[in-house]
């Protein structure tokens, strides 16, 4: 019984909520799935280094965005936001990235 009250006040909340709530917190869900992928990339980017110590990791954004089965454009966003971090750099290749460790 406590736990239908809780569905139906959720719901409700939900059908009463402002169209500026709404894109608040749609914009923090997208936010926060970003900073999940660059916490992926950075994880990725170690487990590569711990298996080949001696070089440089360098992928595409399309490979990139396949391995962690994402959107290649939000892959994009989200080696743009460690770029700013100094954590990926810009390889010379159009399209590919330096992964640091």
């Amino acid at each position: 019984m406590i736990v239908s009250a809780l569905a139906i006040t959720a719901i409700s909340a939900r059908a009463f909520e402002t169209e500026k709530s709404r894109s608040k917190r749609a914009e923090l869900k997208k936010q926060k799935e970003l900073r999940v992928l660059t916490d992926k990339i950075s994880v990725y980017a170690r487990e590569v280094h711990q298996r080949f110590p001696t070089g440089d990791v360098v992928v595409s954004e399309s490979d990139l965005a396949e391995q962690l089965r994402k959107r290649p454009e939000a892959v994009v966003t989200a080696l743009n936001l460690l770029l700013n971090e100094q954590k990926v750099q810009r390889a010379p290749l159009s399209g590919y990235w330096k992964l640091n460790s």
